[in-house]
């Protein structure tokens, strides 16, 4: 089975719990949508965050947040092809797969395009503070060409779109931070996902970033709740909100 669900942000235990009351096994999979935090601090604090999800019993595969830096910059990963796409993968973690932008995995014979990145608004306040932050959290325009491509050899026919932000149409207005000047945000990335949205035939659209759980038309925003395909169950929550804290999380 193929699970869905959200950002992490560095924090395991809801998952970690769903494996095992689920019994998920080794035949299954688990999508995380961005934000994993397996990347972020690039110190031993991600390692002990890649050991324990290594340690569960699904194939864990992450797609591109923006609070995370990229694997291809960071000399331990490797590549390798798994189910018809290229990950990047460390020998020590390898149940713990980064699906590489514009590639599809076939999926329980679901064909899955890999979309990821965003732009962080809280951007300027990482810097300032030293925190992590990595210019190329958005899709370069060679991984939007490679998009254009994968889609064009494919007839621009999918069964399933695994993105870190949305189509711009789609963007969940109420999940909008009110601190942040809307103007000062780049939505460069909506944008062209709206365009590849407008033209694409698909099944499901599955993305992360927003912390919010909710479905427009196709599209599945995903964050508490966990998703499962074929059958694309909605509405298991890993943990209950009053059990899951909030870990200064920011969204959009």
């Amino acid at each position: 089975m193929i699970y869905y669900t959200g950002d992490i942000h560095g924090a395991p235990r809801e998952i970690v719990e769903f494996c095992c009351r689920k019994e998920l096994t080794e035949q299954d999979t688990l999508v995380l949508l961005g934000d994993v935090g397996a990347n972020y601090f690039l110190s031993r604090r991600d390692t002990e965050l890649k050991k324990c999800l290594d340690t569960l019993k699904p194939t864990i595969l992450c797609i591109h947040g923006n609070h995370e830096a990229r694997p291809a910059n960071i000399p331990t990963y490797q590549t390798k092809v798994w189910n018809g796409g290229t990950v990047w993968v460390e020998e020590s973690f390898p149940r713990l797969l980064f699906a590489m932008d514009g590639e599809i995995f076939d999926l329980e014979g679901l064909r899955h395009l890999v979309i990821g990145g965003a732009y962080s608004v809280d951007k300027f306040y990482r810097l300032a503070r030293g925190y992590g932050w990595w210019p190329d959290e958005q899709p370069s325009q060679q991984v939007k060409d490679k998009v254009v491509q994968t889609l064009d050899a494919c007839g621009w026919q999918i069964d399933t779109v695994l993105s870190h932000t949305c189509p711009y149409q789609y963007e969940p207005r109420e999940a909008f931070l009110p601190m942040i000047d809307q103007s000062t945000v780049d939505d460069s990335t909506e944008k062209w996902l709206e365009e590849i949205e407008r033209k694409l035939k698909y099944g499901h659209w599955f993305c992360g970033l927003w912390h919010i759980d909710k479905h427009i038309d196709r599209i599945h925003f995903l964050f508490h709740s966990v998703e499962a395909a074929p059958q694309l169950l909605m509405g298991e929550r890993m943990i209950t909100e009053e059990e899951r804290p909030e870990f200064g999380r920011k969204q959009r």
